[in-house]
């Protein structure tokens, strides 16, 4: 099997990958049709989805400046009302004001595009740049596992290597480089990760290397995850023998919109090749 060559890599198939090879091949490569629904309570579970959905659309919609009044008029139900009260009482600050909302940034990396679409990056020429980034999961995970999060190591990493497309005027090292996330779960409590040269190498060379085993993984096979405990969330555990009842939605990590499915023109999106 050949990987597509305008495949990209992002932080969802890079996850799903690191999680389970074979699921990133089902997924991905293969483009399986979901045989098995993800995770129980099934309606519960698509309520949360949507509230986070619309979550993040109120908070774009803020961002850009437009009426308090008139965003909260979306919030549908008290959780989501409460979500966005909380984000208008406790949103990082102070935070520069010169800030792309929903940005989409790329860059070309050994042979394949690297691409992420950022909630939101607000930069002080020539200081700083702020990734700030709004999560919706029902519980906030530990600060270590964010740290091992494909998020985590690929957002800051781009956002370096891409740095000019943003701002021509200045050029930005790691240090200059900031990632906040945000959560409903814990909006008193956001996460800081800064970052450095020294991590910004760690991090290139680790995605470099994850990029490796997937062109290895298609030339042979894609393996299953040793880590039993991702099958139980996962639409393929039942292709793959690994169990036929769906997991609590409190299992999962990251129940956010998947970047995967956005409708990118790539024409459109400045690109940094290095």
């Amino acid at each position: 099997m050949k990987i597509p060559p305008d495949f990209s890599f992002s932080q969802n198939n890079l996850q799903d990958f690191v999680e389970c090879p074979r699921r990133f091949e089902l997924r991905y490569l293969l483009r399986q049709p979901w045989p098995a629904i993800q995770s129980q309570p099934v309606l519960e579970h698509e309520q949360h989805l949507r509230r986070g959905e619309i979550f993040h659309q109120m908070v774009q919609q803020h961002q850009i400046g437009l009426p308090v009044e008139k965003i909260a008029a979306q919030a549908y139900d008290q959780t989501l009302l409460g979500w966005w009260e909380d984000y208008l009482g406790s949103q990082p600050s102070p935070l520069p004001e010169r800030r792309f909302v929903e940005h989409t940034l790329q860059t070309t990396y050994g042979n394949y595009r690297l691409i992420a679409k950022f909630d939101l990056i607000a930069i002080q020429p020539a200081e700083k740049i702020i990734i700030v980034d709004w999560k919706t999961g029902r519980r906030k995970p530990p600060r270590g596992v964010l740290a091992r999060r494909i998020q985590t190591r690929l957002y800051p990493f781009l956002l370096w290597k891409c740095a000019n497309a943003l701002d021509k005027t200045s050029t930005y090292t790691p240090e200059q480089i900031e990632m906040i996330y945000w959560f409903t779960a814990d909006p008193l409590s956001p996460e800081h990760f800064h970052y450095s040269y020294k991590q910004a190498e760690r991090d290139g060379e680790y995605i470099l290397e994850l990029i490796q085993q997937v062109e290895h993984y298609a030339k042979t096979y894609f393996p299953l995850t040793s880590q039993e405990q991702h099958c139980s969330i996962c639409v393929y555990r039942s292709l793959c023998n690994r169990g036929i009842t769906a997991g609590s939605a409190e299992d999962e990590m990251d129940e956010e919109i998947d970047d995967d499915r956005l409708d990118i023109a790539f024409d459109q999106i400045g690109e940094t090749e290095f």
